[in-house]
């Protein structure tokens, strides 16, 4: 047995044990201290995503990995809006060498004054204008008369959904139209039709029909629907302010049985979240009429399919030129549908102004509306359209069937109400046939024999006012 002051075999000196344990953890303080300092250094010059990126591997916490997915969904939806944003406002999908080469239009809208021009509905951003320009707007110093000043206009991009494309002198020399030409007014802020966007609104002042028959070269739609140009104007100038014929290339018919036009009225492009058919037949989502507009109606540079329009009886036009399945050897449209589709999902319906309608009479006519009257069963709230197939025959809504005849499914779509204070100018219903909202609540009195009460269907108008 060894002695006390003896070492066991294979033990060292007990004191050079602990000077070797104190070492040993210096050097682990020391290289902790370094590494944290690399880390410092790292998340300081690359910011605190770099950290979360560092604990999304798999030590990396459920909450560490949700907050990442978290902050890409974030920034994936920020980067959508601005881009359709910007699709929605600026984006002519090619189709200038439509209107511009094809058309001509450029050569009569450089013909055109401003005074012109806004009489017929077009819209100047005032966002985009000098200050100076907007104070002598407001003082009346500018020339109205005066079609340069349109051109100028154009140069500084403020036609809300109009572009002018110019050459290296500066003269116009074509041009393309955008979604918001019809989707967009302004608010008047600084003269009647100069003013601040309002994105999504339908513009009932815009007389489509009216710009379009001042191109020069008409050939292109006589060509498509077999007569003559003379005949396109008279077609065109039978629109009126705020409406526009989609189906007219598709299958030709310009007027109703009873002579009125065949044109509908242009519908707003704001809340339409949850929504699911678009337009006032249906047809399809919101993402299919984008693509069909831009490419069919805009004559934008894209890809477009859909079999339904290859029907010689209901689309004669549309089937006899393949509009069914339309492919552009350079498509600038379909991967901008994503973008435009979420930021027009993203736009609201505006709030009624304060004033604008008796806040006692709305509720009770809230009331009339999800009883008596049955409004609530067709247009649920908060939707106010059905929640999936929201289409009825023609029977069903106790109207005709001629529009409804025009599109693939044979029916009327269930209209979102929200808003519905935006776009009361030009009537009611697709084709305006009701000019104010007690014509709307009479009629539907009528066909589902509600028996409602003057009082009653003074207080549901008033609720219909509030949405």
């Amino acid at each position: 047995m060894a002695d006390k002051g003896e070492l066991r075999p294979g033990s060292r000196d007990r004191s050079k044990l602990v000077g070797d344990r104190q070492l040993g953890t210096r050097a682990r303080h020391l290289w902790l201290a370094a590494a944290l300092a690399v880390v410092s250094a790292f998340v300081l010059a690359n910011g605190p995503a770099a950290l979360a990126q560092m604990r999304t591997g798999s030590n990396a916490s459920a909450d560490d990995r949700q907050a990442v997915s978290d902050r890409r969904i974030a920034a994936n939806a920020t980067q959508l809006l601005r881009s359709g944003r910007n699709i929605f406002r600026f984006d002519t999908f090619g189709d200038e060498a439509f209107c511009g080469d094809a058309l001509r239009l450029h050569e009569a809208i450089a013909t055109v004054d401003p005074a012109t021009a806004l009489a017929v509905g077009l819209k100047v951003d005032s966002e985009a204008l000098p200050r100076s320009l907007i104070r002598d707007l407001r003082r009346g110093r500018v020339d109205l008369s005066d079609p340069a000043v349109t051109v100028n206009l154009l140069k500084l991009k403020a036609v809300v959904g109009v572009t002018g494309f110019f050459d290296s002198s500066g003269n116009l020399e074509s041009m393309g139209i955008q979604c918001a030409l019809c989707h967009s007014t302004v608010d008047d802020s600084v003269a009647q039709g100069i003013g601040r966007r309002r994105d999504g609104w339908a513009n009932r002042d815009l007389d489509v029909g009216k710009i379009v028959s001042l191109a020069p070269d008409l050939s292109p739609f006589a060509n498509l629907l077999g007569v003559s140009q003379d005949v396109v104007r008279q077609v065109l100038l039978s629109w009126g302010p705020g409406k526009f014929d989609a189906e007219l290339s598709l299958d030709g018919k310009a007027f109703r049985p009873d002579g009125r036009s065949a044109a509908t009225l242009i519908p707003p492009a704001f809340g339409l979240a949850g929504v699911n058919l678009h337009t006032w037949t249906g047809w399809g989502s919101v993402t299919h009429w984008n693509a069909l507009v831009a490419v069919l109606e805009m004559h934008g540079k894209g890809t477009f399919v859909d079999a339904r329009l290859n029907d010689p009886a209901r689309f004669p036009i549309a089937a006899a030129n393949g509009f069914h399945d339309v492919r552009s050897d350079e498509d600038l449209v379909t991967s901008k549908l994503p973008a435009l589709h979420f930021f027009q999902l993203a736009l609201p319906a505006p709030e009624p102004p304060q004033h604008s309608f008796d806040e006692s009479a709305s509720k009770r006519g809230k009331e009339v509306f999800a009883g008596k009257a049955r409004c609530a069963s067709c247009h649920v709230p908060p939707l106010y359209t059905e929640p999936g197939w929201n289409l009825h025959k023609p029977e069903e809504i106790g109207i005709d069937s001629f529009q409804a005849e025009r599109s693939p499914d044979g029916g009327y779509r269930t209209a979102p109400l929200k808003g519905l204070w935006t776009h009361t100018k030009g009537g009611f219903y697709h084709d305006g046939r009701f000019t104010t909202l007690q014509d709307v609540v009479d009629h539907y009195n009528g066909v589902f024999s509600l028996s409602l009460t003057p009082a009653e269907k003074a207080d549901l108008i008033e609720f219909l006012k509030s949405l």
